[in-house]
């Protein structure tokens, strides 16, 4: 099921690519996405995680020179930062928000990194569309 909803993603995510000329916060992201669409705080926990991180690169950014590949890096390192800190603090002091965390280390650094190319309006307009396709694939050829 994971396997063919990834391989199913990437599809989708490229053909859009090809299509529009708009990334959807990563290749991979959008079959991260539609695993988890029956988990709203999720997602939105992975997109709070990945503006934070576009925030805090901005801020780094104006004392160190990043770009390329250390942009790259340093959004997935900042985005993974993030995360591991929001895996010690959600349950520890709100427990009622456990829900509200991001999913996996990497997401939240590859849609930043898109934020910062593209905007944040076209990456989460994009990462919804591929994502409900993606969805609705799945759903539609049962393999979910």
């Amino acid at each position: 099921m994971v396997l063919e909803t990834m391989f199913i993603g990437l599809a989708c995510s490229m053909l859009f690519v090809e299509l529009t000329g708009f990334y959807a916060g990563g290749i991979i992201v959008p079959g991260y996405i539609a695993l988890y669409v029956d988990s709203p705080l999720r997602i939105a926990g992975t997109v709070i995680i990945a503006i934070l991180t576009l925030i805090s690169y901005n801020f780094f950014s104006r004392y160190l020179i990043m770009y390329g590949r250390r942009r790259f890096v340093i959004m997935i390192l900042i985005g993974s930062l993030w995360t591991v800190l929001g895996y010690q603090v959600l349950p520890n002091y709100f427990p009622e928000m456990i829900e509200l965390r991001a999913i996996g280390w990497v997401i939240p650094g590859l849609i930043a990194n898109t934020f910062q190319k593209q905007g944040i309006l076209v990456t989460m307009a994009s990462l919804a569309v591929v994502s409900a396709l993606t969805y609705f694939i799945i759903t539609v050829t049962l393999i979910i």
